[in-house]
């Protein structure tokens, strides 16, 4: 690496010696230099030099320290020629340079290279300008980028189709430096030959036609720029000389109508279709259809996508500047552009069921912007220290100030976020001074006094810092009631979950045990409808703030109604989890009413009907057929109830168990309804007997073996009481 400089510190010596004595050599009397480090220690070659580009802009020459050049220290040396060069020659040049006003100098960069051809329409629709405009000036190009345009401009007039990407590398072959020859002068170089040379033999051939057929000084060798990574600056310098060659060539006759570079052949991504244009727009001759314009948009946009990453992609490696004025280049180009397509996209916001040409334009416009955003934070992150940490902070404050966009779907994590943000604006009062003060001390020259961050960009820096001063002011109470708005939501939302839960058809008793047993727990123990009561009131006394600070008053009444909805909402709640709570212990003890009615009417249907040994049934009396059916029409009325709050399935098997249970009842009621009338004299003469057998039944029953379930032993007990009752 070190040897890489000290061989790039050499050839730019020799390069700027040889421009140096360039420029001298048209002093009267003429001079020179001989050794660029020497030479230049006591101040006289220095003002030798000044004195030729006498008549010129002056050359500000800021943070050169007089000692450093009497001691002829070879980087301060090499740093102001470089710097008399770039300011005065390159730049000069390159603010001279004109293009069509409806270009924009990124767009010109990442068309030059498309051969396509302009539409019809376009190039009906959009004639050039009269008049063209300084590419250097109107659009804040660089001069290395306005440089390396021109040069693509030579490569195309020649046939080149070398993609020139900067001063380095593209250079070695030596094929460039003859394509800008050959758009010259045509006659001096033969291309065709290029290909079967080796990169020094066209370096040679390029260095030697300049300087004995356009008398271009021969600033460089072929060593010097045959080599891994080629000297950018030397190569600048040499470069311009032909730029300035081709300034003092007199102007063919067709060029005088459009003095301008050369158009790219593709249309301008940056450039709507003209009847997006708002006069033309309201004509009835132009009367295109939504999904028409929605296509046509769409096209502008991907191509405006692709320009935006290709212009981004040209700055890799340049300087901050350079990559800054680019975007913000595209930037105000694309936003006058948009103005007229911005009535579409809004009335596409309010269609409910967007086509699918509306969709693709929909998606075209959130991937341009979400790509705008994060350019415009790269630039923030890109800054030389220490103004990054101070975007960065800039970056976090506004993240924390930033307005709340739509209803997010987690109420729990917003109202986290909300909490999180307002510790970050705590700290705000404390971390801004010296973030201020970082800002202000910054000193925004380069070693060679170039201004490292334009001023635009420092100017919105003081801005942002402004806006998050007056703020964070009132912000912090908007974050509080943000907070507490969506625990309010998120505590509904829980509850409102549990109720469903709660509400929904029930498939057995011991599934209301489990939800009543969670309601206790959601009610109980985890206090939600508490917490919920907690934070409403939290919420009412934090709005109350902004009816008291005029900077939020105008958000008062949006906050009031608010507020009065999530108190309608919460009350309500409230009343319906009291009312599942009654509800649930109401079919708990239905289930339970109909388990005991169930089982008990059965063991004694079972009792009713089953033949004792000596052939008699037992005898039914009517009081104790009358009670029974009393239980037995409970039964059916608690069964309907719980078949109505009961899912489907088990509501059937509800419906069918009592099916059985009333034909059951209904043949037995009916047996012994006729039984009583018929022979009532021969029941009670075997009533002894039967309370023989009822006796002995009973003792059967008590030797059975005893299952300790809860329905087999509600069974067991049952048929004991029907035996009893049977018997009365």
């Amino acid at each position: 690496m070190e040897t890489l400089v000290v061989e790039q510190e050499q050839i730019q010596k020799k390069t700027f010696t040889n421009w140096v004595n360039a420029q001298l050599a048209k002093r009267r009397p003429p001079c020179m230099v001989l050794d660029l480090f020497n030479d230049f220690r006591d101040g006289s070659k220095l003002l030798d030099l000044l004195e030729v580009m006498s008549g010129q802009r002056l050359i500000k020459l800021v943070n050169i320290h007089i000692p450093d050049i009497i001691d002829g220290k070879p980087s301060i040396i090499l740093g102001l020629i470089w710097t008399i060069i770039l300011q005065y020659h390159i730049e000069e040049l390159a603010s001279s340079l004109s293009f069509s006003s409806r270009q924009s100098s990124m767009e010109s960069l990442a068309s030059l290279d498309s051969r396509s051809t302009l539409s019809s329409r376009s190039a009906s629709s959009s004639p050039l300008p009269p008049r063209g405009s300084p590419l250097h000036n109107r659009f804040r190009v660089s001069a290395r980028k306005a440089l390396l345009l021109w040069v693509r401009e030579q490569c195309h007039k020649a046939g080149c189709s070398i993609n020139v990407k900067d001063f380095k590398a593209s250079w070695r072959s030596g094929v460039v430096f003859l394509a800008i020859q050959y758009a010259l002068h045509p006659d001096l170089v033969d291309l065709s030959k290029a290909r079967t040379r080796s990169n020094k033999q066209n370096l040679e051939e390029a260095f030697h036609i300049a300087e004995k057929e356009l008398r271009i000084p021969r600033l460089l060798d072929p060593d010097d720029v045959d080599v891994r990574d080629p000297d950018e600056k030397s190569i600048m310098t040499y470069v311009a000389q032909f730029l300035q060659y081709s300034k003092d060539l007199p102007v063919p006759e067709e060029e005088t109508q459009t003095p301008y570079l050369t158009l790219p052949k593709s249309p301008s991504p940056i450039n709507l279709p003209v009847h997006y244009t708002p006069a033309i727009s309201a004509s009835p001759l132009r009367q295109a259809t939504p999904n028409q314009k929605a296509k046509e948009v769409t096209c502008w946009l991907v191509q405006a996508y692709d320009e935006l990453l290709e212009g981004w992609d040209s700055t890799e490696g340049e300087s901050y500047s350079e990559r800054y004025h680019v975007f913000q280049t595209f930037l105000v180009s694309f936003n006058e552009q948009r103005r007229p397509i911005m009535p579409l996209l809004t009335a596409m916001r309010r269609t409910s069921k967007l086509s699918e040409e509306q969709q693709s334009l929909r998606e075209a416009w959130d991937t341009l912007t979400d790509k705008l955003r994060e350019y415009k934070v790269l630039l923030d992150m890109s800054l030389p220290a220490p103004l990054d940490a101070v975007a960065h902070w800039l970056l976090k404050t506004e993240k924390a100030l930033a307005e709340e966009e739509g209803e997010p779907q987690d109420h729990g994590r917003a109202a986290d976020d909300a909490r999180e943000k307002q510790e970050l604006l705590r700290a705000c009062p404390e971390e801004m001074p010296q973030h201020v003060k970082t800002f202000q001390s910054f000193q925004n020259l380069d070693e060679y006094g170039n201004m490292m961050v334009p001023t635009d960009k420092m100017e919105e820096l003081k801005r942002r810092f402004t806006s998050v001063r007056v703020t964070v002011k009132y912000h912090g109470i908007k974050l509080e009631y943000r907070e507490h708005k969506h625990t309010v939501l998120d505590l509904l939302g829980q509850i409102r979950t549990k109720l469903r839960l709660w509400k929904r058809p029930y498939i057995s008793p011991e599934a209301v045990r489990v939800l009543l047993q969670e309601w206790h727990d959601v009610v109980n123990t985890q206090e939600l409808p508490s917490l919920l009561e907690a934070a409403l009131h939290k919420l009412k006394q934090v709005s109350e703030k902004y009816s008291r600070k005029s900077a939020l008053a105008a958000d008062y009444h949006q906050v009031s109604q608010q507020v009065k909805q999530l108190e309608e909402d919460t009350a309500q709640v409230l009343e319906e989890v009291t009312t599942a709570k009654s509800t649930l212990g109401r079919v708990l003890l239905a289930w339970d009413s109909y388990s005991d009615d169930l089982s008990s009417l059965q063991a004694w249907l079972e009792q009713g009907s089953s033949t004792h040994s000596h052939g008699h049934r037992p005898l039914v009396t009517s009081e104790s057929l009358a009670e029974w059916g009393s239980r037995q029409a409970h039964l059916n009325e608690v069964g309907n109830f719980l078949m109505e709050a009961a899912d489907p399935q088990t509501s059937r098997s509800l419906a069918e168990e009592l099916c059985r249970l009333n034909m059951r009842w209904a043949e037995f009621n009916k047996r012994n309804t006729f039984d009583s009338t018929a022979e009532p004299s021969a029941d009670i003469q075997t009533r002894p007997q039967d309370i023989q057998a009822l006796i002995r039944e009973a003792t059967l029953i008590l030797k059975e073996p005893l299952e300790t379930m809860a329905g087999p032993l509600r069974t067991y007990r049952k048929r004991l009481e029907v035996g009893l009752m049977v018997g009365k």
